[in-house]
């Protein structure tokens, strides 16, 4: 992937696009669909959107009661326990994983932390990080046996427009000098669309192509450790609660990049690449507001994408696929 790659494509959809118009006219029965976070929010309009065109889906859950009650009588869909976080635990779901297919065609990563408190996980890493970033790509890394197996899976990891905050901060990534939850939230999805790039350039002469998007402005559960205050501040909501801002999608909306990330084949032989409005998104200048759109260079740029790799190999020791 070049710079010169990220150009919109011209495709046939657009913000108001939903996970049912994708998959609209898509047969995926014989696929395997792994949806992180895939319970909630877009993660459930994911896997709805994917059981209904015939995929199995399989989701881990932080919280495996309520997925299961929230997916209940949703054919095609089971549900482990597995908590981002606990790279342990990520890694025992995997192998669960192995156990009941020996193929993924499709990981969506979905699940995620938003301008969380300050909040310590293993050896005192910066829990945004570790649950957006170090949890996805041990994950990513411990299914790619199976990923390699589909001969053409998709990886699809969901980034956000927070990315424009800030880098990989190589000095301090873990704020120990001073917390701050909104940098610590725009470095975790600047990691999220540099594992693609990187997870690309390895995996695609196997035939595993990886995207990061942003989904849109969605209100839904990844806001549960905001204050209400704090989003009627930012005029997201109102008082009670309703969403009134401007250009907010529905779940069904948001999730509907992602899934055409999974599942267009005006991406076949692509990879690599941050998609927004169900396209490919253009690159983005320093001073474009974040609403603007787009992704700044060193989101997509390949030598921050694989330092940024060598340092989570090296953080969580998950086994480095190709070098």
């Amino acid at each position: 992937m070049t710079i010169t790659d990220q150009q919109p494509l011209g495709s046939p959809h657009s913000a108001a696009t939903t996970a049912t118009d994708i998959v609209a006219d898509r047969d995926l029965s014989g696929m395997t669909a792994v949806v992180t976070g895939g319970y909630s929010g877009l993660g459930l309009e994911t896997t709805l959107a994917l059981t209904a065109a015939g995929a199995r889906v399989i989701v881990p859950a932080r919280r495996p009661q309520v997925a299961r009650a929230a997916l209940q009588g949703v054919e095609g869909c089971e549900v482990l326990t597995m908590d981002l976080a606990d790279l342990a635990g990520v890694r025992s779901a995997a192998a669960r994983i192995g156990d009941i297919t020996d193929r993924v065609d499709l990981l969506m990563a979905v699940a995620g932390v938003m301008a969380t408190p300050e909040r310590r996980v293993g050896p005192g890493w910066e829990g945004q990080f570790a649950a957006n970033h170090f949890g996805h790509f041990v994950l990513a890394c411990e299914l790619y046996p199976l990923l390699r197996a589909a001969d053409g899976a998709r990886v699809v990891v969901n980034s956000s427009a927070g990315h424009t905050l800030t880098g990989i901060r190589r000095h301090d990534p873990h704020f120990r000098t001073g917390y701050d939850k909104w940098l610590a939230y725009g470095q975790s999805k600047t990691a999220n669309a540099l594992f693609a790039v990187h997870l690309d350039a390895l995996g695609r002469d196997e035939g595993v192509r990886a995207f990061a998007l942003h989904p849109g402005k969605i209100i839904t559960g990844l806001q549960r450790e905001m204050a209400l205050q704090e989003q009627i501040d930012r005029g997201w909501v109102d008082e009670h609660g309703n969403v009134i801002g401007a250009g907010f999608k529905t779940p069904a909306q948001g999730a509907a990049t992602g899934l055409w990330a999974a599942t267009s084949p005006l991406l076949d032989g692509r990879g690599g690449l941050y998609l927004e409005e169900c396209d490919i998104a253009r690159v983005s200048t320093p001073d474009q507001p974040m609403d603007d759109g787009g992704v700044r260079a060193y989101a997509i740029d390949p030598d921050e994408a694989a330092r940024l790799w060598d340092l989570s190999v090296a953080a969580t020791g998950a086994t480095p696929l190709l070098r």
